[in-house]
């Protein structure tokens, strides 16, 4: 435990000052809050002959930090908002609950976007204008709902709920990448393999197999132009794939592209039904998490338009956001443009008719999110083994070629 000295002000607006311990400085600004003070500097308390230098609330460097370069993971936000949200809870002000977090963050990026909050917010920006200066950061979404609670006076509700979203997202997307580790380490490994066969090794085998063979197999032939190709032309055919790829993405980044991308994605065979239902989800947990938070039908719908994460999807929404604004219930268009299954938009209906819309929405999700997840595992267990089967037969397209000729040369010596 640390001692901390403290100056503040009660809520009756007298100062006061005085001596608590707690483990870190977040701690300190939790406890003041949780008596109702308002610190404008917090010290630590320095050992007998020496000197304490105080810690003002009010840093004037933060100017400087803000141009911290590094990059921030979406688990340090919601960690973030976690955190933001119970200071708040504790009646901490703003300003002091950004700087305490600011300053025991670990990632310097994440710290100086922090501290450059807690600096707008004392110079009188609301929260969620602070956090439209930073939109690499903070999405739509969260801008939307910060500024829900806060005109709304609900805000340690409202991040709470956020962090709650947004845990859910770090979690399903945890689950996803997990399930697709194993399939791309078996495509990465079986590319490096055939990669390292056709260009280091075949090569000197063939050469020597062709001296002493005349007429070679026709595998060994084709396999033998393949790598031949490949060991003449590797800078060409790497700086082709390399512009391909940029290609891809420059088409995907492009607005016509990108809804193309996103309409092909929707009608694949297997994976069709996957984005579908993780697209699905997304929205009635967004929508239902807005719903919950206050925000009225039809902004909420104009925020799941850009958050849904699919071009496709967004355009249908929008044109749902349309006719609600003519006094239409959600059920009614939702069930005309047929973006999602009857029995989810019966759902929302029977939620409309309740008063009960955020509670169904979040149920949407869940169910939802449980489909999801039973067609990535079932994708992803038929996968794997297609993959494993096409790497075998390549390495064993290239073992029976090098076989064949030894062969021959084993019988010419009989």
């Amino acid at each position: 435990m640390k001692a901390f000295r403290y100056q503040a002000i009660e809520l009756n607006g007298t100062p006061v000052k005085g001596e608590i311990e707690a483990e870190d400085r977040k701690s300190a600004l939790q406890i003041l809050g949780e008596r109702g003070l308002f610190p404008s500097t917090l010290e630590i308390r320095a050992p007998t002959g020496a000197s304490a230098a105080p810690v003002l609330l009010v840093p004037e460097q933060h100017g400087a930090e803000v141009h911290t370069s590094g990059r921030v993971k979406k688990k340090e936000i919601t960690a973030f908002t976690r955190e933001l949200g119970a200071l708040l809870g504790a009646a901490i002000p703003i300003p002091q609950a950004l700087d305490g977090l600011g300053e025991e963050e670990e990632n310097p990026a994440l710290r100086a976007a922090v501290l450059k909050l807690a600096d707008s917010v004392r110079k009188g920006a609301a929260l969620s204008a602070a956090m439209e200066e930073q939109p690499k950061l903070f999405s739509r979404l969260y801008i939307s709902m910060v500024r829900v609670g806060e005109e709304a006076g609900v805000l340690p509700k409202v991040m709470a709920d956020l962090a709650e979203l947004l845990e859910h997202e770090d979690e399903v997307r945890g689950e996803v990448v997990a399930a697709v580790s194993y399939p791309i380490f078996v495509l990465c490994f079986g590319f490096i393999t055939v990669t390292v066969l056709l260009t280091v090794v075949m090569p000197r085998l063939f050469s020597m197999l062709s001296e002493m063979v005349k007429v070679l197999p026709l595998p060994t032939l084709i396999l033998l132009r393949i790598s031949g190709f490949i060991h003449a032309n590797w800078l060409w055919i790497l700086l082709a794939g390399a512009g391909a790829v940029a290609g891809l993405r420059w088409f995907v980044k492009s607005p016509r592209g990108g809804e193309i991308w996103d309409g092909a994605k929707l009608r694949l065979p297997i994976m069709g039904s996957v984005y579908r239902a993780a697209a699905l989800s997304r929205f009635a947990r967004t929508l239902g998490t807005l719903a919950k938070s206050g925000v009225s039908l039809l902004p909420a719908l104009k925020i799941v338009e850009h958050t849904i994460g699919n071009q496709v999807l967004g355009k249908l929404i929008a044109q749902v956001a349309e006719e609600t604004r003519g006094g239409d219930s959600l059920a009614a268009p939702l069930r005309k443009l047929g973006i999602f299954p009857k029995t989810v938009v019966q759902m929302i209906s029977v939620g409309e008719e309740t008063g009960r819309l955020d509670e169904m929405l979040l149920k949407v999700a869940d169910i939802e999110e449980r489909h999801m997840r039973a067609r990535t595992k079932t994708m992803i267990s038929l996968l794997a083994p297609i993959l494993i089967l096409v790497v075998g037969a390549l390495v064993g397209f290239m073992v029976i070629a090098l076989l064949l000729p030894i062969f021959r040369i084993s019988r010419g010596i009989q």
